[in-house]
C-alpha cells in the first residue's frame, strides 16, 4: 500500500497527537502522530499506545476475505520468533537456514512432479506477487532468446491471461512492458475459456497463464485442456508459447484433495509454478514460492552472484534482505504435517465448504458461483434482491464482527455482485453454524421479517478444523 506525506498544517487540529488513557501516569504531555516525538519513552507505553490502536483492526478469525493464514501452531510460532534476527540471503553466516530453503524447494518441485531427469530450481519469495514477477522475468527473456535464435525481432511481448487475474499479473506487465492480453470473461463462465485464450496468442506471446484457484470464485482453470490445446497449436505454427501456473491459492489444495487433477510439471507445457505458502501453505504472511520445471527455463542472465557477505551467492529476487522466519515456519509445517497432515486439513476446509454450500443453498436465497471440489471457497449472490443488495449484506455481517467481502465480479461480468466466504483452518463447523445464522438473521431484517434473538458473542480466538 501507498501512503502519503501529509503537510502537517492539513493535519486535524483536533486529532493531531496520542491522547494516552494512561498518560497521568508515564507522560505529562501528548505524543505526536505524524512526527517523530522529541523525547523518548518508556516501552511499555509505546507498547499500550499501539496495541489500543490495532484493537480498531478486525479480529483475524472472523476474516473470511483473507486467504492469509491466520494461526499456526505454538511451536511455529516459537521457531518464527527464534528466527526473526536472521537474514535468509546471508547464505555464507545462516548457512542451515538457506539448507532449509533448498529442502523446501526440493519438497515443492516433487509435490508438483518437476521431472526426475532433470534439475529444477526455485526460491522462496515474500508472497506470489514477487514470484510472479520473477516467474514472469524468465519467460520474457527465454521469448527474446528464442526471437533472437531464430532471427527475429524481440519486439512488443505479451501475455495471455483471463481477466480474472491477480493485479500482480498487471503489475508484471506494467512494470516489465509486456502487453497483457485479457481473454474475456462472461455471464457463466467466470474463468479462462481455452478457444478464447489461444485466439490470443501470437508469435510474440511469452506465455499462457493458468490460474489454480481464481480469486473471484476459488474455481481451478482448464489447464489440462489449455496445454492439450497450447500443444496442437504450437506443433501448427512454430511456436514455442509455454504455460505458467499461478498456483497461489491452489498450489497447497489440489495435490492433496485432487491427486488426480493435471495441472502441474505433468503437463509438458507447464515451466514454471508459483505458490503461496502463507495461504493454504498455512504458514502467517508472507512467503511464496516459485519453481521452475528445469535449470533451462531459467536464464543465467537474471541470477546475480555477490560475495561481499561471503562466497559466492547466486540470488534471483526482487528483494534482497528479508527475515528467514517465514521459510523456517514453512519447513516446519512440512515436517510435521506431512503429506498425511495437509491432505487431512485441506478435506476438513473442503468437508466445511461443501457444508456451508448447501445449507445456503438450502434457504432457496442464494445463488451458488463457486464449484464444489475446487478451492474451498463460496462464492454466493442473491436470486432475488429486491430493495437490498450483497453489499447491504456485508455491512450487515460487520457489525457482527465478520469481515465478508462484497464485489463485483472481473471484467466482462462486472454487473455480477457476489459474497465470497474463505474457509480456512480457522473457521469451525460451530463458527460456519454462527455465520450461516447471522447471514439469515440479516435476510430477515432486510426483509421484514422480526429478527431472532442475537446469537452471543463470537470468541475470539478459534482453533481447529473439525
Amino acid at each position: 500500500m501507498l501512503s502519503k506525506k501529509l503537510p502537517l498544517d492539513t493535519i486535524p487540529k483536533r486529532r493531531p497527537t496520542h491522547t494516552l488513557t494512561y498518560g497521568s501516569r508515564y507522560l505529562s504531555t501528548p505524543v505526536p502522530k505524524y512526527e517523530m516525538p522529541s523525547a523518548s519513552m518508556p516501552g511499555n507505553v509505546a507498547y499500550q499506545i499501539i496495541h489500543d490502536e490495532l484493537n480498531l483492526d478486525g479480529n483475524p478469525a472472523l476474516n473470511l476475505a483473507s486467504f492469509v493464514t491466520t494461526w499456526m501452531e505454538p511451536e511455529a510460532e516459537r521457531l518464527m520468533m527464534e528466527t526473526l534476527n536472521k537474514n535468509y540471503v546471508d547464505q555464507d553466516e545462516y548457512p542451515q537456514t538457506t539448507e532449509i530453503q533448498n529442502r523446501c524447494v526440493n519438497m515443492l518441485a516433487n509435490l508438483f512432479h518437476a521431472p526426475e531427469e532433470h534439475t529444477g530450481v526455485g526460491t522462496a519469495t515474500v508472497g506470489s506477487s514477487e514470484a510472479i514477477h520473477l516467474a514472469g522475468l524468465a519467460l520474457k527473456w527465454n521469448w527474446r532468446a528464442r526471437c533472437r535464435a531464430e532471427n527475429k525481432p524481440a519486439e512488443k511481448p505479451n501475455i495471455v491471461m483471463g481477466h480474472n487475474v491477480q493485479v500482480c499479473w498487471e503489475k508484471f506487465a506494467r512494470y516489465f512492458e509486456v502487453e497483457p492480453r485479457y481473454v474475456p470473461l462472461g455471464k457463466k463462465r467466470f474463468v479462462l475459456g481455452v478457444k478464447e485464450a489461444l485466439e490470443l496468442v501470437d508469435q510474440n506471446t511469452i506465455a499462457v497463464v493458468g490460474i489454480l484457484g481464481s480469486t473471484y470464485t476459488g474455481e481451478y482453470e482448464p489447464i489440462e485442456a489449455l496445454n492439450e490445446a497450447l500443444e496442437k497449436q504450437n506443433k501448427k505454427t512454430g511456436w514455442q508459447v509455454p504455460i505458467h501456473v499461478d498456483a497461489a491459492s491452489g498450489g497447497f489444495v489440489a495435490p492433496f484433495t485432487s491427486p488426480q487433477l493435471k495441472w502441474d510439471f505433468r503437463l509438458p507445457l507447464v515451466k514454471s509454478i508459483n505458490a503461496s505458502g502463507h495461504k493454504y501453505g498455512l504458514v502467517h504472511p508472507g512467503i511464496g514460492w516459485v519453481i521452475w520445471r528445469t535449470e533451462s527455463e531459467l536464464p543465467e542472465d537474471l541470477i546475480f552472484h555477490v560475495n561481499y557477505l561471503g562466497g559466492d551467492q547466486p540470488t534471483f529476487n526482487l528483494n534482497f534482505s528479508r527475515g528467514a522466519n517465514q521459510i523456517i515456519a514453512q519447513y516446519y509445517n512440512f515436517l510435521s504435517l506431512g503429506r498425511e497432515g495437509y491432505r487431512r486439513i485441506m478435506s476438513a476446509l473442503e468437508e466445511n465448504a461443501r457444508y456451508l454450500t448447501g445449507q445456503l443453498e438450502a434457504t432457496g436465497k442464494f445463488t451458488m458461483l463457486s464449484k464444489l471440489g475446487h478451492l474451498p471457497v463460496v462464492t454466493f449472490t442473491f436470486k432475488n434482491t429486491g430493495r437490498f443488495t450483497v453489499f447491504d449484506l456485508s455491512a450487515k455481517l460487520r457489525q457482527r464482527g465478520w469481515i465478508v467481502p462484497a464485489y463485483t465480479m472481473a471484467p466482462d461480468a462486472e454487473d455480477v455482485a457476489v459474497l465470497r466466504v474463505v474457509v480456512r483452518e480457522g473457521l469451525s463447523r460451530d463458527m460456519a453454524d454462527m455465520l450461516l445464522a447471522d447471514i439469515l438473521r440479516a435476510v430477515d431484517e432486510f426483509e421484514g421479517v422480526s429478527p431472532q434473538p442475537p446469537m452471543p458473542p463470537h470468541p475470539k480466538k478459534t482453533r481447529g478444523v473439525c
